[in-house]
C-alpha cells in the first residue's frame, strides 16, 4: 500500500459514495481485514457471518451494507454503502501504490520481425518475441518473455503479461488483459484411431478474443479445428481454465478457476460457471445459466437454469434426489411402527 497517505473518514465516504455514521474526522492510513485491522485501518463487512468480527475489530472505519447497519462504538466510524465490493475496491485503490508503468518502445533483447505493424505508445519488454506480419495496436503492452505468433493481431490498450503465448493468426480486440502463462491458440485435442495407429487431425482455425475480456493465469484456450474458438465481449475467465477447440463463450460470462469446457460447446451470455465445473462437448448452455462448483454437465442447460451435482441437474431434482434417502428412512421407520401396531392388534383379537 502507498506509504504516508492519509484520508479522513469523510473523504473515504465521499470517495465511496457512502453515508457516514460516527466520527467523520477519524484518520485512516491503510486498508485491512477486520481481523488484522488497527485504529488507522479501513475495512468492510459484506456478510452477516462476520458480525462477530465486527464487534471485536479494531478498524477505525468500516464499510457496511445497509442491511448490516448498526450503531458504531466510540472507536469506530461506519460508512454505509449500497455496493460494498465496489466501494471497498475504491478504498483499496485510494491507498494502493501507483500502477506499474511500462516504458514505451522495444527492449533491446526483444525480437520483433521487420514486417510487424506497431501502433503508437507500444511497449515490448525484455526477451519478448513478435513474429512476422503480426499487428500490435496503440497503447498496448507486451511484457517480458511473451510470444506473439505470425499474423496475430493485438488490439488497442491491451496488456499481455509475462510468458504469455498468443499463437499464429489469433485475434485480440481492444482492452484485453491476458495474465501470465496463458496459452491462446495451442492445437485442439483432435485425433482419430486408424488400423495403423492414432493420427492427428489438423487444427487450422484461430482463437478470437473480443473487447474487454480478461483471462487468468495459466489458462489455455485451444485454436479451432476450423473457424474460430470465440470468447465474446466482457467475459472474465479465471486462472487454470481449459477451453477446447470451437467453443463459443457468450458476452459477460464468468468462468471460475479449474473449469473445463469440451469442444464445440456454446455458452450463452451472462452465464456463471463456478470452480471445477466440467462441461461436455457439443452442448449448449443457455443465456444466464448458473452452474454450481464441481458440477459435471452432460446435457444442454436451458436459459436461466441453475445446475448442480454430477451429472448436473436442476435444483429441484437435485434436492429431491438428495433428500430421498432420508424420506426412505422415515417411511421405513413408519412401516415398522405400523407392523408393530398390527401385531399388537392381532394379539388382542
Amino acid at each position: 500500500m502507498s506509504e504516508n497517505k492519509q484520508l479522513t473518514a469523510q473523504q473515504i465516504a465521499d470517495l465511496t459514495e457512502g453515508t457516514i455514521k460516527g466520527n467523520s474526522k477519524r484518520i485512516i492510513t491503510q486498508v485491512s481485514s477486520l481481523a488484522e485491522a488497527t485504529a488507522t485501518s479501513v475495512s468492510f463487512i459484506g456478510n452477516s457471518r462476520y458480525l462477530s468480527q465486527l464487534e471485536t475489530s479494531k478498524a477505525g472505519v468500516i464499510l457496511v451494507k445497509p442491511d448490516l447497519e448498526q450503531e458504531p462504538n466510540e472507536n469506530q466510524t461506519f460508512i454505509v454503502c449500497d455496493n460494498i465490493d465496489v466501494a471497498f475496491s475504491k478504498a483499496i485503490m485510494a491507498f494502493a501504490p501507483p500502477p506499474i508503468e511500462y516504458e514505451h518502445g522495444i527492449h533491446p533483447t526483444a525480437y520483433v520481425a521487420d514486417s510487424v505493424t506497431i501502433g503508437e505508445n507500444v511497449a515490448i519488454g525484455p526477451n519478448a518475441t513478435v513474429e512476422a506480419d503480426a499487428v500490435i495496436g496503440n497503447n498496448s503492452t507486451i511484457c517480458a518473455g511473451a510470444y506473439i505468433g505470425h499474423q496475430a493481431k493485438i488490439g488497442n490498450d491491451c496488456l499481455i503479461y509475462q510468458n504469455v503465448t498468443i499463437s499464429f493468426r489469433c485475434v485480440l480486440g481492444n482492452r484485453v488483459i491476458i495474465q501470465p502463462g496463458v496459452v491462446l491458440g495451442g492445437d485442439g485435442y483432435g485425433f482419430a484411431p486408424t488400423p495403423t495407429g492414432i493420427i492427428k487431425l489438423p487444427q487450422v482455425g484461430i482463437v478470437e478474443i473480443q473487447d474487454d475480456v480478461e483471462i487468468g493465469a495459466n489458462t489455455t484456450i485451444d485454436r479451432a479445428r476450423f473457424g474460430k474458438t470465440l470468447i465474446q465481449t466482457g467475459t472474465k475467465i479465471d486462472n487454470q481454465v481449459m477451453i477446447a477447440h470451437n467453443v463459443d463463450v457468450g458476452a459477460h460470462t464468468l468462468i471460475v478457476a479449474q473449469a473445463g469446457v469440451a469442444g464445440s460447446t456454446k455458452i450463452g451470455t451472462g452465464c456463471i460457471i463456478a470452480a471445477k465445473v466440467g462441461i461436455n462437448g457439443h452442448i449448449t448452455i443457455g443465456d444466464g445459466a448458473q452452474i454450481a462448483g464441481m458440477a459435471g454437465v452432460k446435457d444442454s442447460i436451458p436459459a436461466g437454469a441453475i445446475a448442480v451435482g454430477a451429472p448436473a441437474e436442476n435444483q429441484r431434482n437435485f434436492i429431491k434426489r438428495l433428500s430421498l434417502p432420508k424420506k426412505v428412512d422415515r417411511i421405513s421407520k413408519k412401516i415398522k411402527e405400523l407392523e408393530a401396531e398390527i401385531t399388537r392388534l392381532k394379539a388382542r383379537s
